[in-house]
């Protein structure tokens, strides 16, 4: 006689563990590479956040803070030649934040430094890879509030 082989459904609250587990690792993956370029997890946050010019208000949303706060982080970028602040074409009282050159290639750097992270989708294949990234794409409108 063969056995068989159940599969327990995870409950939501296995799966926020694990969820949780994945994004606390990544982050940590991401802070240190950042670190090593002198930069706060959240000065390397910006930078990805910031791929096309984002008003300083929209920024502080991308980044889960409070306006104040993004102003300390973009004068870091830009005492770094990361990024720059640019008035809005259509309001002058509107600061835009756009990547530098720079800025793009040091978060390349970041982003290729993350060891722990690359490793760890290189144990998946193909159609996992696919399954994993539109998973995200489905979850992710509806965990940001962008349905």
């Amino acid at each position: 006689m063969g056995s068989t082989a159940t599969t327990t459904v995870p409950t939501n609250a296995e799966l926020m563990e694990a969820l949780a587990a994945v994004g606390a690792a990544y982050f940590q993956d991401f802070a240190a590479a950042a670190a090593r370029h002198g930069l706060s997890s959240s000065q390397a946050k910006a930078l990805g956040a910031v791929q096309e010019p984002v008003p300083m208000r929209a920024l502080a949303g991308r980044l889960g803070c409070d306006a104040s706060n993004v102003t300390g982080i973009v004068d870091r970028l830009e005492a770094l030649g990361l990024a720059r602040r640019e008035a809005s074409a259509g309001d002058r009282r509107v600061k835009i934040v756009v990547i530098s050159d720079q800025g793009r290639e040091i978060l390349s750097l970041v982003r290729g430094e993350m060891s722990r992270t690359h490793q760890s989708f290189e144990t998946l294949s193909e159609e996992q890879r696919s399954a994993l990234h539109s998973i995200c794409l489905q979850v992710l409108p509806v965990l940001s509030g962008r349905q």
